[in-house]
C-alpha cells in the first residue's frame, strides 16, 4: 500500500459491500462514457521544487488579466495592501474560532466591531456575525420571516432580484415547504401595484426586494414597509453592502431584515466567490436570526470583555432547531471587511462609491453618444451599474473587447448588456473601451 492511501483492499471491499456495489468503477457509472479518460494521465516524472515552481509560473502566464467593467453581484473594488498583511498575522489566521471565549477575545472583539459597523451601514439594530454569502443570507431571511410570523408559508419575491439569488431561495423554499409568489417588473423596476392584492391572499410571511435591483436600478420603496406590516408580513431588502454608503438604508425604508453580499467591502473577486453574506435586523426579530451575535460585558476584574450572547448552532441547541449555516472560516472574511471599513471610514466608503457612480454615468453617456446604444430601461435611476441595448452583434463586440484587454459588461440578452464601474476604473480606460465601438 502507498503510505498516502489509508484504505486497504479489505477496507475498500467492505465499503463497497455496505453501499451495495461490486467495484469502485461502479461509483462512476453515471458519468457519460464519452467524457471519461481511458488512458493514463499525462504526468511528467518527478520534478524538483524549482522545476515545479517554474512550471506553475508558466501556467500562470496563460491567465489574461482584463480591465473589468462587469458586475452582476461581484465587483472589482480596490483592496488596500494593509488588509492581507493584518489578516495573515498568526493570531488571526490560526485562531479564528470564537467558541472558546476565554482564548478568543481578539476574534470576538473584531466580530463585535463588524456587527457594529454593519448595523450602522444598514441602519438596522442588530447584525449577526456573518453569513456564508449573499444568496444564502437571503434564503435564510426567507426562513426567518416564516419563523417570525405565525401560520404563514408564503414569501413574495420581486422579479427584480438577481436570478442567482432567486435560485438559491427557491432551493431553500422547496425543502422547507415554502410557497414562493412573485411581483413582476415594469421597465426594469418592481411593480408594486399588485402587492396589496397578493398580501390579501393571507399567509404571507414576507416580501424580498433588491436595492439596487438586478438591472442596477435604484428602486423607490416608499410606503412598501407599511403595506407589508399592515398584512403582518416582513420587508426584506437585499443590497450590495458598499452601495449603502450612498443610498437610503434598509432601516430608513422601514425594512425588518437587511441582507446581501459583502464582497464590495474590499474583498477581491477571487474567481467568483463565495465571499461573505451579511444579515441585520431589528431588535424585535433578533431571536429568530440565524448564526451568532457577540456582545460586550465586563470580566470579574471589571475589564471590557466579549462573549457569544446568541448562538443558534447545533453545538449549542437541539440539532433540529439549529438555524446556522455559518462556516467558521467566514470569521476571517468578517475580519477582512472590518479592517476595510475601519480604514475607509464612512466618508471613505462614500467617496469610493461616488467615484464608481460618477464613472458609470460617464460611461453611460459616452455609450449613448456613439449612436449604437440606447437605454434598456428609459428614465430609471442607477448608481454604478446600468443596462443598455446595442444595435449590432453584441457577442462580437464583447469578443473584440476581450481581445483588447477589456471585460465589457455582462450580456443579459442577445442585445442588452449590463456594465458596472467601480473606483478602480479610470476615465482613460472608459474612453479606450468606448473607442473600440465602431
Amino acid at each position: 500500500m502507498h503510505p498516502f492511501f489509508p484504505q486497504t483492499s479489505d477496507d475498500i471491499k467492505h465499503m463497497l459491500d455496505v453501499i451495495g456495489i461490486e467495484s469502485v468503477d461502479d461509483l462512476y457509472k453515471d458519468v457519460p462514457d464519452n467524457v471519461r479518460l481511458k488512458k493514463d494521465y499525462d504526468l511528467p516524472s518527478s520534478q524538483s521544487e524549482i522545476e515545479i515552481r517554474r512550471k506553475l509560473a508558466e501556467f500562470g502566464k496563460l491567465n489574461k488579466q482584463l480591465v473589468c467593467f462587469a458586475g452582476a453581484g461581484a465587483y472589482d473594488h480596490y483592496t488596500p495592501a494593509v488588509i492581507p498583511q493584518i489578516v495573515e498575522r498568526s493570531e488571526f489566521l490560526t485562531s479564528y474560532t470564537p467558541y472558546q471565549a476565554e482564548i478568543s477575545q481578539g476574534t470576538l472583539h473584531y466580530i463585535f466591531e463588524y456587527q457594529t459597523m454593519m448595523a450602522r451601514l444598514t441602519g438596522m439594530d442588530i447584525s449577526n456575525a456573518n453569513m456564508y454569502d449573499g444568496s444564502t443570507a437571503t434564503a435564510e431571511a426567507a426562513l426567518m420571516a416564516i419563523a417570525s410570523t405565525k401560520k404563514t408559508n408564503k414569501v413574495i419575491l420581486s422579479d427584480g432580484i438577481d436570478p442567482k439569488v432567486k435560485e438559491v431561495v427557491k432551493t431553500y423554499a422547496h425543502f422547507h415547504g415554502i410557497e414562493l409568489l412573485s411581483l413582476p417588473t415594469v421597465n426594469g423596476a418592481t411593480d408594486f401595484s399588485a402587492l396589496d392584492e397578493t398580501l390579501a391572499q393571507g399567509g404571507v410571511a414576507g416580501l424580498i426586494v433588491q436595492q439596487p435591483n438586478r438591472y442596477g436600478i435604484v428602486e423607490d420603496y416608499t410606503g412598501v414597509a407599511d403595506r407589508c406590516h399592515a398584512a403582518k408580513a416582513l420587508l426584506i431588502i437585499n443590497s450590495v453592502a458598499a452601495d449603502l454608503s450612498m443610498l437610503k438604508t434598509p432601516g430608513e425604508w422601514g425594512a425588518d431584515i437587511a441582507v446581501g453580499e459583502g464582497q464590495s467591502l474590499g474583498i477581491p473577486l477571487s474567481w467568483g466567490g463565495p465571499y461573505i453574506g451579511y444579515m441585520c435586523t431589528t431588535e424585535k426579530h433578533m431571536r429568530k436570526m440565524p448564526g451568532r451575535i457577540v456582545g460586550q460585558t465586563v470580566d470579574q476584574d471589571g475589564k471590557r470583555a466579549f462573549v457569544l450572547t446568541l448562538q443558534a448552532r447545533e453545538q449549542h441547541i437541539r440539532r433540529q432547531r439549529a438555524t446556522s449555516n455559518i462556516c467558521s472560516n467566514q470569521g476571517l472574511m468578517a475580519l477582512w471587511v472590518t479592517i476595510y471599513m475601519s480604514l475607509m471610514g464612512p466618508q471613505g466608503l462614500k467617496e469610493a462609491t461616488q467615484m464608481g457612480c460618477d464613472g458609470a454615468h460617464y460611461l453611460h453617456d459616452q455609450l449613448i453618444a456613439t449612436g449604437h446604444f440606447c437605454d434598456a430601461f428609459p428614465g430609471q435611476e442607477f448608481l454604478n451599474e446600468f443596462c443598455v441595448k446595442y444595435d449590432g452583434d453584441l457577442a462580437a463586440l464583447q469578443e473584440k473587447w476581450v481581445e483588447n484587454g477589456f471585460m465589457g459588461g455582462v450580456a443579459i440578452s442577445d442585445d442588452t448588456v449590463m456594465f458596472a464601474v467601480t473606483e478602480q476604473r479610470t476615465k482613460e480606460e472608459i474612453d479606450q473601451l468606448v473607442a473600440l465601438i465602431s
